[in-house]
């Protein structure tokens, strides 16, 4: 058997673990009636705490990079399947099968796919990420811009001073539209003025 053809579904179904539900579920909150209705890490920190939101943060994005690192180890390194495990974990976040495909908005996850494709890229972009909330204290807005400079970073950062392979680039640029449009309720709302800012009080 074929193991690589594994790879998406193996990545798909780790992506769909829907862990900030079930975080918020142990304290007493469903997190799909709080809020945003969400169940990325911003909505259970405001509606089940910061350390469950933390949680969630470490877990969706480890989901990611577990998805990846097992692809590598699958396809001894082959880009193309790391690339493959890499959107399809992100999709699984958005779209879990156990939950009428209706998921998270990918940030957390898609930081954990990148780092392990490139460190530098993905820790660039978290950076930018925190320089943004602590300055605006928009989580909506960090998320669409790191999210958006991704590509940017990873051709910088890839493999310097050379491009990264197409497929890497494609791969990227997938993701981060996807996660903008899943943020297109956050746009609305950051144009007409009234998106949440950052609060960790419940």
């Amino acid at each position: 058997m074929n193991l690589l053809w594994l790879i998406p579904v193996v990545a798909y179904l780790l992506g769909s673990i829907p862990f900030g539900l079930l975080i918020a579920k142990s304290r007493g909150v469903d997190i799909r009636q709080k809020g945003s209705g969400n169940i990325g890490a911003a909505n259970v920190a405001r509606n089940a705490g910061p350390l469950a939101g933390i949680l969630t943060l470490l877990l969706d994005a480890g989901k990611g990079y577990l998805a990846v690192w097992l692809a590598g180890r699958i396809s001894h390194g082959a880009v193309l399947w790391i690339m493959v495990a890499a959107v399809a974990a992100v999709i699984g976040h958005m779209f879990p099968v156990w939950l009428g495909f209706k998921g998270g908005k990918g940030v957390a996850t898609g930081l954990g796919v990148f780092l392990p494709v490139s460190p530098l890229a993905g820790a660039a972009a978290l950076a930018l990420w925190i320089l943004i909330v602590a300055f605006w204290r928009y989580t909506s807005l960090g998320s669409i811009i790191a999210s958006a400079s991704l590509p940017i970073f990873m051709y910088l950062f890839y493999a310097p001073p050379h491009a990264p392979p197409d497929i890497v680039t494609g791969g990227t640029i997938a993701v981060v539209i996807l996660i903008i449009i899943k943020h297109r309720s956050n746009i609305e709302r950051l144009i007409a003025g009234n998106e949440n800012r950052m609060s960790f009080r419940r």
